[in-house]
């Protein structure tokens, strides 16, 4: 018996694109395939965005927007 022993998952992790802030006082970052529009601007500071790539756990989006 193992109480609160949990069963351990691999976490799958993959090169992802994402979309950085450009403003050097913001670090908010957004999955591309989360994004809300082709270009976006930051949520957060409403700056420019440029796209990079960066180490990820797989998420997947089934929103129906992209």
């Amino acid at each position: 018996m193992a109480f609160g022993r949990r069963n351990e998952e691999e976490i799958k992790l993959e090169e992802t694109k994402i979309w950085v802030c450009n403003s050097s006082d913001c670090k908010c970052w957004i999955r591309d395939n989360f994004k809300s529009s082709d270009v976006p601007r930051c949520p957060i500071c409403n700056s420019e965005m440029s796209q990079t790539t960066k180490e990820l756990q797989v998420i997947q989006n089934h929103s129906k927007h992209f």
